[in-house]
């Protein structure tokens, strides 16, 4: 009943949309197939409630990479960064974890320092402001009173 013109289509009509679903899937899932274009950096903070793998890392408001991993370390919270290669951080940069608008998401804002020294792979960040806790602010201001 149907003839070979039809299954032909039909086949083709499959593998192309199972191309674009693998495309999809790569560049929405963000992942890395041909080899990483980052770099690795570290820093401890004191508390970084509500941050989360895969908030973005800004410097002047340009996302820059992206955080990669977040244990615990000697009671400190330590957050691995993926940097994009060719951002150039030095070593006096300070990381503070803010939030986007006044209930949005976290994310890492980094303030370049003047020094010359570049942090580089596996590096770390010494000088970090951890998360201000908005609820931590409202209940001193109610119970100072």
């Amino acid at each position: 009943m149907y003839g070979k013109k039809t299954e032909i289509s039909v086949g083709i009509f499959m593998v192309a949309g199972i191309a674009c679903l693998v495309y999809l899937s790569v560049r929405l899932g963000s992942v890395d197939l041909f080899g990483s274009d980052t770099y690795v950096v570290s820093a401890k903070f004191g508390s970084i409630e509500g941050l989360e793998v895969a908030a973005s890392v800004e410097i002047a408001g340009v996302p820059v990479g992206k955080v990669k991993k977040i244990t615990l370390e000697e009671n400190e919270a330590l957050v691995e960064m993926e940097i994009k290669k060719g951002t150039r951080i030095s070593d006096d940069t300070i990381a503070s974890i803010r939030t986007k608008g006044i209930i949005g998401d976290k994310f890492i804002k980094l303030s370049p320092g003047g020094s010359e020294d570049l942090v580089g792979d596996k590096g770390a960040l010494m000088d970090t402001e951890s998360a201000i806790s908005l609820e931590e602010l409202v209940s001193k201001y109610i119970f100072k009173k």
